[in-house]
């Protein structure tokens, strides 16, 4: 029977969530790197046993942590991010200029058939890899060199690059984005980029259908359709049928279309799933009641999935990179919150259950189908 693994980031360190195939019985290992901030913890799709996490804490700065053994142990190896050549400015919140700085790395995204390779996001917006298992990080500078770099500004959390989708069909093509500048994609290996926003409005800047300067808040795409992307925005669900070229509004029922997240059914790629909060000053469910919304048909027609979910009194958050699913043929949901609960559904989100409840504030999620 196959294993699933759950790896967890948090705000005071990670944590591994281990089940078999039926999913109702977990073991929790951790805290790793107990007391630091983990945004984000990635397994390698070509070597089960190598992980990556991206620890961060205020006395010691940011350091990438590997694992070549599933998590028992884990070791430092590098720290090193230097932005290419001269760094210029972006703009900052009240429109002045503000030198690139290096504060985090937000996402990792190891390679899919090489696990020496692994890609981040990071704090000043950025895009770093890394080809020797992460002990050294060269930036792909043409995406920061964009002409439109100087423009960008940083959303609330940050000007950080949080999502980084490779097309599994062409391993030249990179999707990525930004808060608040907008998706980008490469094909040619990350080293140019073009924005891929139109069809966005976004009524809080200047220009609303601006081709740069919206607030994405995250990417999905079903690796068997690379070309069909969903995103969840500052406001509004959106869906791309041409790899970006052009986007269209899917909010359709949604209590709400404000949310962070946003994940793809494992073997139906019009199955997606969201989990709406009520607005972008009250990060919490609409009428306290946590509802993760399940659409069938790609958008617009959404259902609530409210079964073993807290419906009263219930005011967390789910953060961006907070959600995944896993493989198996009853496909797992999987989310945590930043009251430190991680809830499953074995059943593509028509039952849930918690796995545990008081970890610290939950930053990422992903999950592992292993044999």
């Amino acid at each position: 029977m196959s294993t699933v693994r759950v790896l967890v980031g948090t705000r005071k360190g990670a944590f591994l969530l281990t089940s078999d195939g039926a999913r109702r019985q977990w073991s929790v290992d951790g805290p790793h790197f107990a007391g630091w901030e983990v945004f984000h913890v990635a397994g390698s799709p070509a070597d089960a046993q190598r992980l990556y996490a991206s620890a961060h804490a205020h006395w010691f700065g940011q350091v990438i942590q590997r694992s070549d053994d599933g998590g028992r142990t884990w070791n430092a190896v590098g720290n090193e991010f230097r932005y290419e050549g001269e760094t210029g400015t972006h703009k900052w919140y009240d429109g002045t200029p503000h030198p690139w700085e290096f504060a985090r790395v937000w996402h990792l995204e190891p390679d899919r058939t090489d696990p020496d390779m692994v890609y981040a996001g990071v704090e000043d917006a950025a895009l770093f890899r890394s080809t020797d298992g992460g002990r050294t990080w060269q930036e792909l500078a043409g995406l920061r060199r964009h002409p439109s770099g100087p423009s960008w500004e940083p959303g609330a959390g940050g000007l950080c690059l949080h999502t980084i989708l490779l097309d599994p069909h062409d391993s030249q093509r990179i999707f990525t984005a930004i808060s608040a500048a907008g998706a980008f994609r490469s094909d040619d290996g990350g080293g140019t980029w073009r924005p891929v926003n139109r069809g966005l409005r976004s009524d809080n800047i200047p220009e609303p259908e601006a081709e740069v300067g919206h607030c994405v808040h995250r990417l999905a795409m079903h690796p068997s359709r690379p070309g069909v992307l969903f995103m969840q925005k500052h406001w509004d669900v959106m869906r791309s049928d041409d790899a970006g070229e052009s986007w269209r509004e899917i909010s359709g029922n949604l209590p709400s279309d404000f949310g962070f997240p946003i994940a793809v059914h494992a073997t139906e790629p019009e199955t997606i799933y969201v989990v709406p909060i009520k607005s972008d000053s009250e990060h919490y469910p609409p009428e306290g009641r946590l509802r993760v919304y399940r659409s069938r048909t790609g958008g617009d027609e959404w259902e609530a999935l409210t079964n073993g979910l807290p419906q009263e009194h219930c005011y967390v958050n789910v953060l961006r990179d907070a959600m995944d699913v896993d493989t198996l043929d009853a496909c797992g949901i999987y989310f945590g919150t930043t009251a430190g609960q991680v809830y499953v559904s074995a059943d593509a989100g028509d039952t849930w259950t918690p796995v545990v409840r008081d970890l610290p504030p939950v930053l990422s999620i992903e999950v592992q189908t292993l044999p």
